[in-house]
């Protein structure tokens, strides 16, 4: 293909992905869902259509991660083990490292790419390391979910590719963040990973708000055309730890503007209340005991860009301006542009490499499943 074909192909496919996003709305609506807690208290600071049912995506990693590190506890597997890729495993839809079947990868090696590539073939290796298969592996973290309190998530797969009967809600993905740290915090460090070496490529890690917004650690980040965009994030200052769910962002850059605010916005309403300068009355987009300040960011798709954005002063007036917040966006418009022209951003350094992005089920959009 010669580069004008390319550059006319490019151009089509960055403008149906345009119209598709600013036409979709209501579509987008009825995605959404979001929730904070505050992991020393367990109490809900915020959340929103928190109990409906959402696809996980690649937050479905989280729990692969999770029974992998009580395997390692338990003395199953150790971290330098290598465990031998299946053709089922190689096969996987991208994103994925292409590992081959017959070759092996080492233990630690595959949680890196599972947290920072989201690598789907990856996180089969896994499933098949400690399950047998995927199937046996999948019922295995359903069971888990139930144990850890999560009673509205099923799994049927390792890596969160679609499957419409793959389930889950934004609080039992934030119970999921909270116990990933409390029972296995000695290797909650592999969350911040911020990228990884794979021969001669790079993986960066598609969590942009690490190192961007203060205090985030972690954790995962999913997308399917289903889902929309998720991200599962958590964050400490001064000792405070919180847990962030969105799911069913429009866009990569609006899913991360929402995470940071929510973050600004949560540790806001706690300083406030430790300060004593929570009003006992307020508008109703104002910090109360049980619900943060929370509009949802108008970000510009364009240029990643916040077109809105509020914090509350002590006098109940609003300003506009996010502490850290413009940083993290500014890691996010990158991630925006690379939707609209994935080819374009393959040239780039920090590019994913593999095989190309498979056709989604619906209307022909494309399914990236772990992608951001």
């Amino acid at each position: 293909m010669n580069n004008h074909s390319r550059a006319f192909r490019l151009s089509l496919q960055a403008g149906a992905a345009m119209a598709a996003l600013c036409a979709a709305p209501a579509a987008w609506a009825d995605k959404y869902a979001a929730i904070v807690i505050d992991a020393q208290t367990n109490e809900v600071l915020h959340a929103e259509s928190a109990d409906e049912l959402r696809y996980p995506a690649s937050l479905t990693k989280m729990m692969t991660l999770y029974m992998l590190f009580d395997a390692i506890d338990r003395g199953e597997i150790g971290l330098n083990d290598r465990m031998v890729v299946s053709r089922h495993a190689a096969i996987q839809s991208p994103t994925k490292l292409g590992l081959r079947a017959g070759k092996t990868i080492k233990v630690e090696d595959a949680i890196r790419a599972v947290v920072t590539k989201s690598a789907n073939d990856a996180a089969v290796v896994i499933a098949e390391r400690l399950g047998g298969t995927e199937a046996n592996f999948a019922a295995r973290m359903t069971t888990k979910s139930r144990n850890l309190g999560m009673a509205n998530t099923t799994f049927f797969n390792a890596s969160g590719l679609p499957d419409m009967r793959q389930r889950t809600t934004a609080r039992d993905m934030a119970i999921l963040g909270e116990r990933l740290f409390q029972n296995h915090q000695k290797y909650y460090h592999y969350f911040q990973t911020p990228g990884m070496q794979w021969g001669k490529r790079y993986a960066a890690n598609h969590n942009k708000l690490i190192g961007r917004v203060q205090g985030v650690d972690g954790i995962k980040t999913g997308y399917t055309n289903a889902s929309g965009y998720n991200l599962a994030s958590s964050a400490t200052r001064d000792g405070r730890r919180i847990v962030a769910v969105v799911m069913g962002g429009p866009t990569a850059a609006a899913r991360d503007a929402q995470v940071a605010q929510l973050i600004e916005d949560a540790y806001s309403s706690l300083d406030q209340r430790v300060s004593g300068t929570l009003m006992a009355s307020a508008p109703g987009n104002v910090a109360t005991l049980t619900s943060t300040p929370i509009n949802r960011v108008a970000v510009d798709i364009n240029t990643g860009a916040v077109k809105s954005e509020f914090t509350r002063s002590d006098q109940g007036a609003y300003t506009s301006s996010v502490p850290t917040l413009s940083q993290a966006i500014a890691g996010a418009a990158a991630a925006a542009a690379s939707v609209l022209a994935p080819e374009a951003a393959a040239a780039t350094p920090r590019a994913r490499s593999g095989a190309p992005l498979s056709s989604g089920g619906g209307g022909g959009e494309i399914d990236t499943s772990g992608l951001y």
